[in-house]
């Protein structure tokens, strides 16, 4: 699973980066999206493996701290991506006509960049207010990685104000990104159902159904795991739902975006038949 994963991101990549007919802003940003969607899986996946084939599973207090700041930064950053490709498609779909004035190349990399600096601030922060704990009991964590509740728990002082810090933080990451999402479908869904031809109806909705299933995919997962008070912990739960998030939805989204997208399909086939010719 991992190997396809990193496969299916690494392809995006290469095709739009390669393919002419894919340099627009959307592609600019799912090439982005897949790019913070390798380094995300990198930051997790392979300590898992390791940890599953080896006997010595411990990890250094630093390496532990370093895996979570890079853990919520890049997811952080996706959260707010995926936010920044929602505005595209809603300005897309609902003011077509001056689409190229206003998502310039300039505004995609100013979101971009914002995207990755909000993500990696908010995400040094939170570490750092978990980190600082005493931790005077157990140090094993019953967790596959070094997650936010995981370790939380582990934690011998009153922790509602690291509780209520975590809440803030997956406010600003997760629940506004996703209502502005939500607000812009609200938007981009009323302008599909104006549209007259069935065939320009299909068109409208084709280019953001992907989009909406891996954002709700992302978001749900995520809004399950972080939105809720530490004596709600259950770690079979949760580590059940994060193989989920950080293997199996990671797995699927160039899938999904491939799949549902003719421009993708017509890329990857010209990109596979051009040494033959």
């Amino acid at each position: 699973m991992h190997l396809i994963t990193l496969a299916g991101h690494t392809t995006i990549v290469l095709i739009t980066l390669i393919d002419t007919c894919l340099q627009t802003p959307m592609y600019f940003f799912l090439r982005n999206l897949s790019t913070i969607e390798i380094c995300y899986i990198l930051v997790i996946v392979p300590n898992m493996l390791a940890n599953f084939l080896s006997r010595n599973q411990r990890i250094p207090f630093l390496g532990c701290a370093l895996q979570m700041h890079l853990f919520i930064a890049l997811g952080g950053a996706e959260c707010f991506l995926l936010a920044a490709m929602a505005y595209d498609r809603f300005v897309a779909i609902c003011n077509p006509l001056r689409y190229t004035l206003i998502i310039t190349r300039a505004l995609c990399l100013q979101m971009l960049v914002l995207a990755c600096i909000s993500g990696f601030a908010l995400s040094l922060t939170l570490t750092t207010l978990i980190f600082l704990l005493p931790f005077c009991q157990s140090h094993v964590i019953n967790h596959f990685f070094c997650d936010i509740p995981a370790v939380l728990f582990l934690a011998c002082s009153d922790t509602r104000a690291n509780e209520i810090a975590v809440f803030l933080v997956c406010m600003l990451i997760l629940l506004i990104p996703f209502l502005l999402i939500l607000l812009s479908y609200g938007f981009i869904i009323a302008a599909i159902l104006r549209i007259h031809s069935a065939e320009g109806r299909s068109k409208a909705f084709s280019t953001c159904a992907g989009h909406l299933l891996v954002s709700l995919l992302h978001y749900g997962c995520a809004i399950f795991i972080y939105i809720r008070p530490k004596s709600c912990y259950t770690p079979e739960q949760d580590k059940i739902v994060s193989l989920i998030y950080t293997n199996v939805t990671p797995m699927l989204y160039p899938m999904i975006y491939s799949l549902r997208n003719k421009e993708v399909k017509g890329a990857l086939r010209r990109l596979l038949e051009s040494p033959n010719r």
